[in-house]
């Protein structure tokens, strides 16, 4: 079956060549995952992103249909891991 793949700033890297306007249609498995799609386009499993498929959030594990569109962006905005000490100088 058939995708469309649109992938913005870092991730517009992994586009197959021939990409215009960063998208692409591409050929995938029948009843092939978000998450696969990634793996053949070659975004590796621990880069977070924003998902959508038609324009809605959707999660790694929703199953494309023909003709649909997957969009990723990476995080917009950066930010501290709320975990990680802060540590201070004097």
């Amino acid at each position: 079956m058939k995708i469309e793949v649109a992938l913005y700033a870092t991730l517009s890297k992994h586009l197959p060549p021939g990409a215009q306007n960063r998208r692409a249609i591409i050929e995938v498995k029948d009843g092939a995952s978000v998450r696969e799609v990634l793996n053949q386009l070659g975004i590796p499993p621990d880069l977070p992103n924003i998902l959508l498929v038609n324009g809605r959030q959707a999660p790694e594990t929703t199953v494309l249909k023909d003709g649909e569109t997957l969009s990723a962006f990476p995080p917009l905005a950066g930010g501290r891991n709320p975990f990680t000490p802060r540590t201070c100088s004097s």
